[in-house]
């Protein structure tokens, strides 16, 4: 597996951006820029990369503010800011994203944004609507439902008791925890991403995977999901953008495949003309890293194929 080269950006707040590039070999057919979820890193996905590369797709990746390097010295992880970390979260997405068009001219840039980076993505998609060729979204949501309201609001009580840069029990209780109760009897904390055991393990020993995020990184982003689908948020979006949604019907964070269906059905209704929804049976959050996913990735690198040949719009 191929190394990738560093490179490091300055952020709209002076942070230090640590990012990654895999270089396909010539010819080149695209790039691909991908922002990871919650809690882990940009490395970690560093086999798929190999994958891309052997299609002909330049990854770049980096690592979001608060998570692997991208962290202010003395600072823990999972801190984006003190305030407004959300916004500076997409702003960095969108200069890494200019970065890679000028260092890579000419080639259509899809950006592929797993959970949490997801939906950095689809914000992405309509603050700055030209910055992709096209957009997939691993283990992502639509609306948040009702009951996220009463999430937000613990959160900010949490923020209260603990500070903006405290970290708190109850709030990965009512996530992570959550999440994989539905999967008793559990081996591990995570049994929830993943079918694969290895991939599993392999995530609770990496020491940047799996810490708890700030509670101002909580609410942050508890703040901006019902933004997303708001309708003159999806008015913003380029209507002829492609849009790959994919994820496993068993994952808590898609709401078992229904917030997905949602998240479709929103696109549908902005008048999006060019939108492929993808659930796996059985499939948990991490489709990237499931038992099948030689599938998965082959099914998105057909669709890659397809949306990087096409005309842009």
């Amino acid at each position: 597996m191929t190394s990738p080269s560093s490179f490091t950006l300055t952020a709209k707040d002076g942070l230090a951006l640590a990012g990654y590039l895999w270089k396909a070999p010539a010819p080149v057919r695209g790039v691909v820029q991908l922002a990871h979820g919650m809690s882990e890193h940009a490395l970690r996905y560093a086999p798929l990369a190999a994958k891309l590369n052997e299609r002909g797709y330049t990854v770049y990746a980096h690592d979001h503010r608060g998570h692997g390097a991208s962290v202010r010295a003395g600072e823990a992880l999972g801190h984006m800011a003190d305030a407004d970390g959300w916004n500076l979260a997409v702003d960095d997405l969108h200069r890494v994203n200019r970065m890679i068009a000028a260092e890579e001219p000419g080639l259509p840039i899809v950006v592929l944004g797993h959970s949490m980076g997801s939906f950095l993505t689809q914000q992405l998609a309509f603050t700055h609507p030209d910055d992709a060729r096209a957009i997939a979204l691993s283990a992502s949501n639509g609306k948040p439902p009702p009951i996220a309201l009463a999430g937000r609001a613990i959160a900010r009580a949490e923020r209260a008791r603990l500070g903006t840069r405290g970290t708190s029990t109850l709030l990965n209780t009512l996530s992570f925890e959550d999440f994989n109760k539905r999967f008793r009897p559990n081996r591990t904390e995570f049994d929830w991403i993943s079918r694969d055991e290895s991939a599993v393990d392999a995530y609770v020993l990496d020491r940047q995977c799996g810490f708890m995020v700030s509670t101002q990184t909580w609410i942050d982003m508890l703040d901006a999901l019902p933004q997303l689908t708001k309708k003159d948020n999806l008015a913003r979006v380029r209507k002829e953008l492609p849009v790959y949604l994919f994820a496993g019907d068993k994952d808590p964070v898609g709401d078992m495949g229904r917030g997905v269906k949602r998240l479709a059905d929103s696109y549908a209704a902005a008048w999006l003309t060019d939108v492929t929804l993808v659930l796996y049976p059985g499939g948990r959050h991490e489709m990237l890293f499931e038992t099948n996913r030689d599938a998965v990735v082959g099914e998105l690198c057909a669709w890659l194929d397809r949306v990087t040949t096409r005309p842009s719009g």
